[in-house]
């Protein structure tokens, strides 16, 4: 594939095999195709999530490598739009 997009990563904790297999994906993916991963989590967190320091520090170095890292802040759409997309509840 030329691009791999991965949606609220790190949303909840990962086991260890959870945190290899995942290393594993982004090592293969590594230089060979496009990567674009939405977290609502900054990479300061993923270390407590991952649960490994070494693992962590890998696959950052990975992902950041030659990346674009886009920071945004502000209210959630959703929930700024929130009566206009669930009505009134």
């Amino acid at each position: 594939s030329d691009l791999v997009i991965i949606d609220d990563l790190m949303f909840m904790a990962i086991d260890r095999h959870e945190a290899n297999l995942f290393f594993q994906l982004i090592n293969q993916l590594y230089g060979q195709t496009s990567i674009i991963i939405t977290s609502n989590k900054g990479p300061e967190e993923w270390g407590d999530i991952l649960g490994d320091p070494a693992i962590t520090t890998a696959i950052l170095d990975r992902l950041i490598h030659k990346s674009e890292v886009i920071h945004l802040t502000g209210d959630s759409y959703r929930l700024k739009h929130r009566q206009t997309i669930f009505g009134n509840n």
